[in-house]
């Protein structure tokens, strides 16, 4: 690996057994199953993990989090945020289970790496029942997602390939 590529972490967050607030997760594991990265490029299935995110989270000079984002649009709605917007991504809420993400890129930043962090986020439609299956507006939004956190991981000087098997099909 190019060391002075960005180390860029990919990050599906939320809880694939409530509909949308799983979409992080789902997007992640399409990227996974559709492309080849570079080495600097990092994805992972965060789920709902809080504070032992810290690890990864620490090496990585990146932080994309693909997330449910309730930013007051219509269902299907897709957000890029930085800064003081991160609050509006579902993973970033306050919850009985866990630390959220902006209190674990804080203590990152205490012990000497906090990232760049950016939100690939999408309006959910249904983020309260129960089920692990996305909604139909939702999940016809997928490709943009993907197409979403890859534009982000090329602009940091990651690179992807359709994996060989699709790219046939």
């Amino acid at each position: 690996m190019d060391e002075s590529a960005k180390r860029i972490l990919v990050l599906g967050v939320g809880n694939i057994l409530f509909t949308d607030e799983g979409v992080g997760v789902h997007t992640v594991n399409e990227l996974e199953k559709s492309y080849d990265f570079s080495d600097n490029v990092r994805l992972m299935d965060g789920g709902n993990l809080g504070m032992r995110l810290m690890e990864p989270i620490m090496d990585s000079d990146l932080l994309i989090v693909v997330d449910a984002v309730l930013g007051d649009g219509e269902a299907g709605s897709l957000y890029r945020l930085t800064g003081d917007d991160l609050r509006k991504s579902l993973a970033f809420k306050n919850s009985m289970h866990q630390t959220d993400l902006v209190d674990t890129l804080i203590y990152c930043e205490i012990l000497g790496n906090r990232p760049e962090a950016v939100i690939v986020g999408i309006e959910p439609y249904d983020f309260q029942s129960s089920g692990v299956e996305m909604s139909e507006v939702l999940a016809e939004r997928l490709p943009e997602m993907m197409a979403a956190v890859l534009a982000e991981v090329a602009a940091a000087g990651g690179s992807y390939s359709v994996k060989p098997a699709l790219a046939e099909e």
